[in-house]
């Protein structure tokens, strides 16, 4: 009698997985919702905008993205932790979902465990931008401009605890020079006032400045990645710079909420990895400086984990306190 009332809970467990496995088959069955937690025109908006399409063809629905912009991502982020588990929301973040937990004393949903991982879409270094009337040509002829002018230069940055802020406050660090931040609700306005020369300088992703920058709009002094990127191989990293140790990469993703069954979220991986494997959509990538990525759920969790702790180090050392 005992093993014959043990015997329905495998069973059921069987019938459960069985369930989910049907689901994912029917899987997209309406279209589906990619919350992007910040206005048109960042960094996070391009990418999603680049891979949607081929996407949409991989799913056999189309993928709409919504723009839910605010508060560092943390308005856009916490709708999509609160949307039901059932794969038709999604949420592309940038390394804003990883810096928020050092930036904020409380969060309305926490980082990794209201998120189901799916994949890194592209890993993108930041740029190190200036005003082409700024008088310098790389990054030793800023830091001793900005030591010569201690609070006078400007940097703009889409808004406090985002990865522009705090790569401009470890240069600060690092360098031992002091500059004024200016946050903007988003990365657009912030650029276009760098354009206008309105401020000095940004640290931004690859994506958003790389083609101001190739129209002489803006000047590249240094991009923040390991090594250099593709899409400007001419310009050298900070650590080339003389700056050691500073390496500073995006890896912008896919999350899922929590509970989303794991067919849904093969599929919707297996879907991203197509896309990026178009020639169209890897070049359009490429070009701009984000490099296709596509890893499995568990390698972006670990990344996720580690990029948390990062920066929650880097917030601490830079004298940043949450808020």
């Amino acid at each position: 009698m005992r093993f014959s009332a043990l015997a329905p809970v495998p069973l059921a467990a069987a019938v459960l997985l069985a369930a989910a496995a049907a689901a994912a088959q029917q899987y997209p069955a309406k279209p589906v919702r990619l919350i992007v937690p910040f206005v048109p025109g960042g960094n996070t908006d391009i990418i999603a905008r680049i891979v949607a399409p081929e996407m949409s063809k991989a799913l056999g629905q189309p993928l709409v993205i919504e723009n839910r912009g605010g508060a560092g991502s943390v308005i856009g982020t916490e709708a999509a932790a609160k949307s039901p588990p059932d794969g038709y929301t999604l949420l592309m973040v940038s390394a804003a979902h990883t810096i928020n937990p050092a930036m904020a004393k409380k969060l309305p949903y926490d980082s990794i465990r209201d998120f189901a991982p799916i994949t890194v879409v592209a890993d993108v270094p930041t740029a190190f931008a200036v005003h082409p009337l700024l008088p310098v040509k790389n990054v030793k002829e800023f830091i001793a401009l900005a030591r010569a002018r201690p609070g006078q230069l400007n940097y703009s940055t889409a808004g406090r605890g985002t990865v522009g802020h705090l790569s401009a406050e470890l240069l600060s660090s690092m360098a031992k020079i002091k500059m004024v931040h200016v946050p903007y609700k988003g990365t657009g306005q912030s650029i276009t006032d760098l354009i206008a020369g309105h401020v000095q300088l940004q640290f931004s992703s690859m994506p958003a400045v790389i083609n101001h920058a190739r129209s002489g709009k803006l000047r590249l002094l240094a991009q923040t990645g390991a090594k250099r990127s593709a899409a400007a191989a001419d310009i050298p990293t900070m650590v080339e710079s003389g700056v050691p140790g500073f390496i500073v990469s995006s890896g912008f993703g896919l999350l899922a909420p929590a509970g989303t069954p794991r067919p849904i979220i093969d599929r919707v991986q297996g879907a991203l990895v197509k896309a990026i494997s178009e020639p169209s959509v890897s070049n359009n990538l490429s070009g701009q400086g984000a490099e296709p990525v596509g890893n499995t759920p568990e390698a972006y969790d670990a990344f996720n984990r580690a990029e948390i702790a990062k920066w929650i180090k880097v917030a601490r050392e830079a004298g940043i306190e949450p808020e």
